[in-house]
């Protein structure tokens, strides 16, 4: 007889430890038992179940047969080898044959009526063992084997319930180890992998650093659960600002569409479901803490705000910014758009080696050329690809644009009103140190020459 009160300490630790459901438990014991006794005191080809009952301690052996008939198994032929395995097997022809009856875990559908006049085929019909509680050394390590098993099959199952809720949010864990460049994150319950690629080029993880990411998939294979996460992916940002912002969250501000290259710069379209909530300042924040504390998260990462417009001509002017543009051509067949630019606001629109524009083609999904004085300069593919750079270098934005960015933390810039741009647009870029004070309504060549003039005049 079993110790009953040993037992049940046992399992409620186990359950407490391994996050198991109760029923695993008990299941994962039964069956070592029953495994145990089918070795110790069972026939070959025998089924035996075992039941515990916890109030009395003791424990119920049980043979189980099958009902079958000619139909749903084959008869042993003479010489043939005796085979313990009842799945279908290939035959000469390719064919699969019908198990091998065997007598130790099959009854015929004749021999079963006698014993239960209603019997089915299918059916199990049940044969009591006598219990027995004194296993040998190679039972009881059988019964050891098994349930070892069948608890890391409950514990893995449990594992991808409680992940698989979690897929497509962030989670947070410990840098257990980094080797060639992928990192393992301790989760608590089960390792992931952050593999290289998915991982901001300018971070260095270190062991025992807590982080964030964002997991994007599950998968079960031979070698067991694999977890993979990501702080590079676009909906990584996205589950950012929903965590900072509760107009994001509850779905009042909604973030339409997202351009990212990971550690450098992002730009992001918002617009608002309820015409009383600013879904930039939703985003941004008071003073920019909501936006400075993502880019913290993200290592410095620079994030454009724009509000997204269902004019094509106003959103592709506002993904542009802080450049100013003289007019847009739209090709709607070809979902193209050929922007013209003032020669002084083409370093804007172009960015440093292209970055400008290649956010603004990924985030309104068009593709754009960029036209100043009268000549093609940049022509980019809706994913971001330059197909043509003749205006495109590592030196596209002058040091004295550049000073004019680095100086503003916050931007602000109206979109070009003309015959055919009538709507003004707003775009915020920020940093980790934005403030409230620090807004300019527009970035102009007026402004750069002011700039220009104010540092000549200082170094006199």
């Amino acid at each position: 007889m079993l110790d009953i009160k040993a037992l049940k300490v046992a399992l409620e630790q186990l359950e407490q430890e391994k996050k198991i459901a109760h029923e695993k438990v008990v299941d994962a014991v039964e069956k070592s038992l029953a495994a145990a006794y089918q070795k110790e005191y069972g026939k070959r080809g025998q089924l035996v179940r075992c039941e515990i009952n916890f109030d009395t301690g003791e424990t119920h052996f049980e043979q189980v047969k099958l009902v079958v008939d000619e139909t749903t198994v084959r008869m042993p032929i003479e010489g043939e080898e005796e085979a313990v395995d009842e799945k279908p097997v290939e035959g000469t022809e390719g064919e699969e044959l019908l198990p091998r009856y065997n007598e130790e875990r099959h009854i015929l559908l004749s021999s079963a009526k006698l014993l239960k006049k209603n019997a089915e085929l299918g059916e199990e019909i049940i044969f009591p063992l006598d219990n027995k509680d004194d296993f040998g050394r190679i039972a009881a390590q059988t019964a050891k084997q098994v349930i070892v098993q069948k608890l890391r099959e409950a514990e893995r199952e449990s594992i991808v319930g409680e992940f698989t809720d979690k897929e497509e949010t962030i989670v947070s864990g410990i840098v257990q180890r980094v080797e060639r460049g992928t990192a393992f994150i301790d989760l608590g319950r089960t390792t992931a992998i952050l593999p290289f690629e998915e991982q901001i080029p300018s971070e260095r993880l270190r062991p025992g650093e807590r982080i964030r990411a964002y997991l994007f998939s599950i998968e079960e294979g031979f070698r067991g659960l694999s977890i993979r996460l990501s702080r590079t992916h676009p909906k990584f940002l996205i589950e950012l600002f929903k965590n900072e912002s509760a107009e994001i969250a509850q779905g009042v501000v909604e973030i339409v569409s997202v351009a990212r290259e990971p550690g450098s710069r992002s730009k992001i379209a918002v617009k608002s479901n309820d015409e009383r909530i600013d879904p930039i300042g939703a985003c941004v924040g008071q003073r920019g803490v909501r936006v400075s504390a993502i880019t913290d998260e993200l290592s410095g990462e620079k994030i454009d705000v724009i509000e997204w417009s269902p004019d094509a001509r106003r959103f592709i002017a506002t993904a542009l910014s802080p450049a100013k543009v003289i007019s847009i051509e739209l090709i709607e067949e070809d979902k193209k758009a050929t922007v013209t630019v003032s020669p002084l606001e083409q370093s804007l629109a172009i960015g440093k080696g292209g970055q400008n524009v290649r956010l603004a083609a990924k985030l309104t999904g068009w593709k754009i050329d960029i036209v100043s004085g009268g000549e093609m300069i940049a022509e980019v593919a809706n994913d971001g690809t330059i197909t043509s750079q003749l205006g495109i270098t590592d030196e596209t934005v002058t040091e004295e644009v550049e000073e004019v960015l680095e100086a503003l933390n916050v931007t602000e810039a109206d979109a070009p009103k003309n015959s055919e741009i009538e709507a003004s647009t707003e775009v915020v870029e920020v940093t980790a140190e934005t403030t409230s004070d620090e807004v300019i309504t527009e970035t102009t060549p007026e402004v750069v020459e002011e700039v220009t003039e104010g540092k000549s005049e200082g170094q006199k």
